[in-house]
């Protein structure tokens, strides 16, 4: 019997880890702590996804805990599913939940395969930093309730939260580190208190009934800070070595364990006072420490997911029926907005005038455009394809979901992501390396000086802790993210810095990148317009987003737009419609079928006016471009090749060999599939490529090259395909931008050498046991800070060259 039990206390969950203690039920010699263990065992082998076991040993979340039945009833109701579904298209719908028991790559894996669990499931995508799954299921073959069962019975049972449903589902902020922090800082503090008679006698205290007391008093207060303040290093280093993984919390874990047990041994047999002011001094400031790291990740966090984070406008119209345009982030519920052909819609909102032909592809990946009527709902994130429509908001813009949209992965290419962390390997070679440097020492001063070991063994575990190499990264990109942010240059993720650090070729579109339309002489050559016609090709303008059209609808009188119909716009050509039941074209002199002109040449772009298949005239735009663009092509050019890809006329050719120079490739009349194949030409020849565009006609190019960077000025040229989007204020900047980019890798490396010369030093004075375990907790956090105060000092030096 005796035997037997202790066999079972050995033997451990195949899907938790957990210890069968209670049962053990078993299916092929595999042991499981509980029915519900075992059941979701079934549902993985029975799907073909054993894989998920391999990945790391004991993945699963323990089931023991049984979910109620009819808990998630509520899931049913229409009402409540509204506010969970992000976007609903048809029997399409998206969800984002919050997992709180994500925990490692298994669980990422096991997530991401949830669509051979359940055939009704279309996708399912993680964001493991928020731990959020963003899943795409088939209403008609599974329901919100359905999924939400099958998270809960695989383990991962969602985080809803009915009450805040219009921010992000994170959990409300955890007080326990709080708690913990407070229950530390007042034991360490009255140990410390207790010790000092100890301390100011040199360890002989003539009252040894004082002595005892005390001693036992600070074991009473050390119990505490080792059982409930220190857990979560212990859980930490177990979890790892679970894995057969050492983690930066082992070293830290079994220097507070060493200095407890040795501490509980010389009180309880009166040997010495023992080291809980050392050990309740480590926890201490190690949890202060990491609460520091932790706000300041997550204030990093917050700016780059929740601020206004794209420069979008969209045009609000008012009882007057003029329009204005404002940021995204003002729109409010009620507001009409008026969303041009191409572009992106910002907001859920109702069809309140037009003909709606929506291109969900942003969110869905299907490119089949979706029509809509009068007084249905159109999602945030569809593309209008066709003419101008107006939407009355019923939803504030969420810019997470954009943000979400933007990392999409319908629009990722095959763009490497280049940036693999070596700090991360770094660390778990240095924590080998720390143990056996403990080892030895240990070794050692047991031999030679046996009194000089607890305390070597435990500094040596404590100022030697990596957790300052793993800031580095961390802390140097996302204070560099911030800083581009400030600076107007929004940039997707730290691995846009290094392929702009990488890159050696840049390609310059034209209309909108360089040029500014909206300052830009417009002229009209051809017969004169009456009121009507004005009136006919500004209300045709008025629907496309392009930036030629942008400067005729500014340039002719205001007047209220015509019924618009048959609205066709073919990107780089033209747009074609049926207004109040006349033909107009407008665009280039092809499109507008134009066999050949009588009419004066003259510079500039040109835009051709037909109304029911008769050329009424051309509109010539003479270009004013940017401010300082000669000072910024002359910088680029030393370190960069540079070329022009257009798809306007080469009209203006010379006016821009002045500033490009004659070994600049200049390219005209190029449509959206010739500037792709062009960047993808270069990149055969082994170019590292950025394509700067008006994110417009571009978006092919954008994606394609190594950076895509969409110019916008004040208009709506968000472009999901992009890694970059700068403000056009921003563009005399171009050069310190990119060389700022530069410094990231200069950065992370100076602060790896800090580190590494820390580390170098504190193991230098606590091999010879002449460092105290509570100093080296107060140097450990100390030198974290210290990686944090380098990176966001010199980072913010680097960035004051950068003009605002």
């Amino acid at each position: 019997m005796h035997s037997k039990s202790i066999v079972q206390e050995k033997t451990t969950c195949y899907h938790c880890g957990e210890d069968c203690n209670e049962q053990n039920i078993q299916i092929e010699e595999k042991s499981f702590c509980c029915e519900g263990c075992k059941m979701v065992y079934e549902i993985i082998n029975q799907n073909g996804l054993c894989e998920y076991y391999d990945i790391s040993e004991n993945p699963g979340i323990t089931q023991k805990i049984k979910i109620r039945a009819g808990k998630f009833d509520f899931l049913e109701d229409q009402s409540v599913q509204q506010k969970l579904i992000h976007f609903s298209e048809g029997v399409q719908k998206h969800v984002i939940f919050y997992l709180p028991q994500m925990h490692c790559s298994s669980c990422i894996w096991l997530i991401e395969h949830l669509p051979k669990l359940n055939k009704g499931i279309v996708k399912s995508q993680i964001n493991f930093p928020k731990k959020e799954v963003t899943i795409i299921y088939n209403s008609d073959s599974v329901s919100l309730k359905s999924v939400v069962e099958l998270l809960s019975e695989i383990g991962y049972e969602p985080y809803i939260s009915l009450n805040d449903l219009s921010s992000s589902k994170i959990k409300k902020y955890d007080k326990s580190k709080i708690y913990k922090i407070g229950i530390a800082g007042f034991c360490f503090g009255n140990i410390m208190l207790l010790s000092f008679p100890e301390y100011f006698s040199s360890g002989n205290m003539e009252d040894t009934g004082l002595k005892t007391l005390f001693s036992f008093l600070n074991l009473g207060l050390s119990i505490p800070v080792f059982f409930y303040c220190a857990s979560e290093f212990f859980v930490s280093a177990y979890k790892s070595l679970k894995q057969k993984f050492l983690n930066i919390d082992a070293p830290i874990a079994l220097a507070v364990l060493i200095a407890f047990i040795r501490s509980i041994y010389e009180i309880t047999t009166f040997t010495g006072a023992g080291y809980l002011d050392s050990m309740s001094g480590i926890v201490f400031f190690m949890l202060i420490g990491r609460f520091f790291q932790n706000k300041t990740y997550q204030s990093l966090s917050f700016d780059r997911d929740y601020k206004s984070y794209f420069p979008l406008g969209v045009n609000v119209i008012y009882g007057d029926g003029k329009e204005k345009q404002i940021p995204v982030s003002k729109i409010k519920v009620g507001d009409r907005i008026k969303i041009n052909s191409h572009e992106i819609i910002p907001a859920d909102g109702m069809l309140f005038m037009g003909k709606a032909n929506i291109d969900y592809s942003f969110v869905t990946g299907e490119s089949l455009p979706v029509e809509k009527s009068i007084g249905e709902i159109i999602y945030a994130g569809g593309k209008q394809i066709g003419s101008a429509i107006e939407l009355e908001v019923i939803k504030e813009v969420s810019q997470s979901y954009l943000t979400q949209l933007w990392n999409n992965d319908v629009f990722k290419s095959d763009k490497a992501e280049q940036k693999t962390s070596f700090i991360h390997a770094v660390s778990r070679y240095f924590t080998y390396v720390l143990f056996s440097i403990a080892i030895v020492t240990a070794v050692y001063w047991s031999i030679n000086d046996s009194s000089r070991v607890w305390n070597a063994v435990t500094s040596i575990l404590i100022v030697a802790c990596p957790c300052a190499l793993l800031l580095s990264s961390t802390f140097t990109n996302g204070n560099m993210l911030n800083i581009l942010q400030r600076l107007k240059f929004f940039v997707k993720n730290e691995n846009v810095l290094e392929r702009i650090s990488d890159a050696d070729t840049i390609v310059f579109d034209k209309t909108g990148t360089i040029s500014l339309q909206s300052q830009s002489t417009i002229k009209f050559d051809g017969i004169e317009l009456d009121a009507r016609q004005q009136q006919l090709i500004r209300t045709i303008a008025n629907q496309s987003n392009h930036p030629l059209s942008k400067a005729i609808v500014t340039h002719l009188p205001f007047q209220r737009s015509l019924s618009v119909k048959n609205y066709i716009e073919e990107k780089g050509k033209g747009s074609s419609a049926i207004i109040d039941g006349e033909s107009i074209k407008i665009g280039s002199a092809k499109f507008v079928l134009l066999e050949r002109s009588t009419l004066s040449e003259d510079d500039g772009s040109k835009v051709y006016v037909s109304i029911n298949n008769e050329i009424i005239g051309r509109y010539i735009i003479k270009t004013k471009y940017r401010n300082d663009l000669e000072n910024v092509i002359s910088s680029l050019k030393p370190n960069y090749t540079l070329a022009l890809i257009s798809g306007d006329n080469n009209s203006e050719e010379h006016k821009l060999k002045n500033i490009f120079g004659d070994k600049t490739e200049l390219l005209f009349d190029q449509h959206p599939q010739d500037k792709l194949n062009y960047i993808k030409e270069l990149q055969n020849k082994g170019h590292k490529v950025i394509m700067i565009g008006d994110g417009l006609n571009d978006s092919g190019a954008l994606q394609q090259s190594d950076v895509g960077i969409a110019i916008s000025d004040d208009i709506n040229n968000f472009s999901p395909g992009c890694d970059a989007i700068l403000d056009g204020k921003q563009f005399n900047q171009l050069k310190q931008l990119f060389d700022y980019c530069k410094k990231e890798k200069s950065i992370i490396f100076g602060s790896f050498i800090i580190s590494i010369l820390y580390n170098i030093v504190g193991l230098y004075f606590a091999v010879q046991g002449d460092l105290s375990p509570v100093i080296a907790a107060i140097l450990m956090p100390v030198s974290s800070i210290s990686i944090v105060l380098y990176t966001t000092t010199l980072s913010s030096l680097f960035a004051r060259k950068i003009k605002t």
